[in-house]
């Protein structure tokens, strides 16, 4: 046997590493936003210290994205 197996790390792209975790997202009013559904926006109310919900303004429509926001990106 040799010891190569024990000592391997494990590779950057490997489904299998425990996944970091994520940092909680908050969002105020004027933000820049991006949601991969709906595009850009701007927030324009946000519920409860922004742990709740938020009312994002995408042009065309006015959204209510409730937490946890795993498809909004703050710009």
């Amino acid at each position: 046997m040799t010891k190569f197996a024990a000592s391997r790390r494990p590779l950057p792209t490997s489904p299998f590493k425990p996944r970091p975790e994520a940092l909680p997202k908050h969002f105020t009013v004027g933000d820049r936003v991006t949601h991969d559904g709906y595009g850009l926006g701007r927030v324009i109310g946000v519920e409860g210290d922004g742990d709740v919900a938020v009312l994002v303004d995408f042009g065309s429509r006015q959204e209510r994205i409730t937490h946890p926001y795993t498809a909004m990106f703050k710009l």
